[in-house]
């Protein structure tokens, strides 16, 4: 066989293994849906600023901070105002909040959010003036301005108004342009974190193994329940990109703890797979207590001289349950679990009644978490 052959070969046998491990099984989710890589977020960024052009829906003469921000700005254009001179109606002071993204370049842009903090009741219609936005160290790292799309409106006559959604927050799409860039010499890293967003043992050995297998090295270790090491490997030096890509496309079954989670305030019940219990016998009854309360009025005869009588009348039914008791047996699986409760007819309130009663016997064998 010729040395052409032989790279076709291992390079067919080489794709052929790549695909075998990075086919998810049924159950499997990818290592990029349930990790996220160490460094690798977004920043918050904040500024103070001012919506104009708004149609007499502005703050007003009593939100004096609106006031003295006009005539700063007028000032530093050359028009030196008095502030009591400033009709405020047609602008808002608002905060503009946005996420930096990670890996933002330089004269990128990313959306705003305009929210009013004055006196204003409605931003439609008004162009943000140039803001800058910055992080926690003061820095501005963007500036943002443009027409604020409120996404509802607000309307009120003399006696009555309507409105949709809230008019007083707005966005403005691609309003702000990004003027400094955050250093990350991300290529060069010889090491990457993986932090799960779910914390569990079991979960981060699978993740590793998945890596080291996939690699056909031993480049990953856990170091707790929700950070898995990678070591680059030396060809994929300068290259971590690719490493990257490689590890987010394997396929790994996440592991969960067996909980029940209910919510009092709605009635809800969700249970996990993993939930079993010991054996146990239930029985549930409803007990339905009914009570009408009516008055008899008796009239006198005409010219008889005699007195209105008021008699109260009281209908009380009273219904049980007539449940029977029922068998649980150990270590029966969820569809188990709702075919038992469901031959007893309970409903989503009668349900968090029984959990938190298998709960205090010793026979629910999840956590109960009351949300």
């Amino acid at each position: 066989m010729v040395p052409s052959d032989l790279k076709r070969l291992a390079l067919i046998i080489g794709l052929t293994l790549f695909l075998l491990l990075t086919t998810l099984p049924a159950a499997a989710v990818r290592i990029k849906d349930i990790t996220d890589i160490k460094g690798v977020r977004q920043n918050q960024l904040v500024g103070y600023g001012l919506v104009v052009g708004l149609d007499g829906t502005g703050d007003g003469k009593r939100s004096k901070f609106t006031v003295q921000s006009m005539a700063a700005l007028l000032e530093k254009m050359g028009l030196a105002v008095n502030p009591d001179d400033i009709k405020s109606k047609n602008v808002a002071a608002v905060m503009v909040t946005a996420n930096l993204p990670p890996f933002a370049r330089m004269g990128s842009r990313i959306d705003v959010l305009v929210s009013a903090i004055g006196g204003a009741k409605n931003l439609q219609g008004g162009t943000l003036l140039l803001t800058p936005l910055k992080a926690a160290n003061a820095q501005v790292f963007a500036v943002a301005q443009g027409p604020v799309s409120t996404g509802g409106f607000a309307a009120r006559g003399a006696a009555s108004g309507v409105k949709k959604n809230f008019p007083t927050v707005g966005r403005v799409v691609s309003g702000a342009l990004i003027e400094r860039e955050l250093p990350m010499a991300f290529n060069r890293k010889n090491k990457l974190c993986l932090a799960l967003r779910s914390p569990d043992f079991t979960t981060a050995s699978r993740v590793a193994l998945a890596i080291n297998t996939a690699l056909f090295d031993r480049i990953a270790k856990t170091l707790d329940a929700g950070t898995i090491e990678v070591v680059v490997p030396q060809k994929y030096i300068g290259n971590v990109v690719g490493l990257i890509a490689i590890i987010e496309g394997l396929g790994v079954t996440p592991d969960s703890e067996s909980k029940v989670i209910i919510n009092e305030r709605t009635g809800t019940v969700i249970m996990g797979d993993n939930v079993r219990m010991s054996t146990i016998a239930i029985a549930h009854g409803n007990l339905s207590i009914q009570i009408k309360e009516n008055r008899n009025v008796s009239q006198p005869l005409p010219f008889s001289e005699g007195r209105t009588r008021v008699t109260p009348d009281t209908d009380l039914v009273v219904q049980e349950g007539q449940n029977p008791l029922y068998v649980v047996k150990s270590g029966v699986s969820i569809g188990d679990v709702v075919r038992a409760l469901n031959a007893l007819g309970v409903s989503p309130r009668d349900l968090i009644a029984i959990f938190q009663a298998l709960k205090a016997a010793g026979a629910l064998q999840a956590k109960l978490e009351i949300i």
